[in-house]
């Protein structure tokens, strides 16, 4: 291999090792937010909070999942905690019975952990915009 094969090599490995990097970082984050969210210990932790009742496997979730998303990013950051009980875990089956709510469902919790309302079904963002910031302090 002459001297430009070399660095050729060079560089398409430290352009390959900042992509394989980033994506790395990225992942990570992904990964660690969504632990975050599946962490229902965070109810009545000093924050109001929304817990979806989750099934994965339902579109009807995933869009609801989608929207709350979208109507939470509209707060100042760490308003209210998004968490997910993901129906198909043991600890998000116990929660789901504890309220005694299907999926499909999101649960709001003021900051002391006390549920003030419980919306069932498929709500667009701005309906939740509205309904979750009627549960914001202040």
């Amino acid at each position: 291999m002459d001297r430009r094969g070399v660095l050729r090599l060079a560089r398409n490995g430290a352009i390959a090792a900042a992509v394989l990097g980033g994506g790395g970082i990225i992942g990570a984050r992904s990964v660690m937010a969504t632990i975050a969210e599946h962490d229902l210990t965070r109810v009545g932790q000093g924050k109001p909070s929304v817990v979806q009742i989750h099934d994965p496997g339902c579109a009807t979730c995933n869009a609801l999942r989608r929207e709350a998303r979208r109507a939470l990013s509209g707060f100042e950051e760490c308003a209210m905690v998004y968490l997910v009980a993901n129906i198909k875990t043991e600890k998000g089956q116990v929660f789901a019975a504890r309220y005694n709510v299907p999926h499909v469902t999101l649960l709001v919790f003021n900051a002391d952990g006390e549920l003030v309302e419980t919306l069932r079904g498929m709500r667009r963002r701005a309906e939740l915009r509205a309904i979750l910031a009627a549960h914001l302090p202040g």
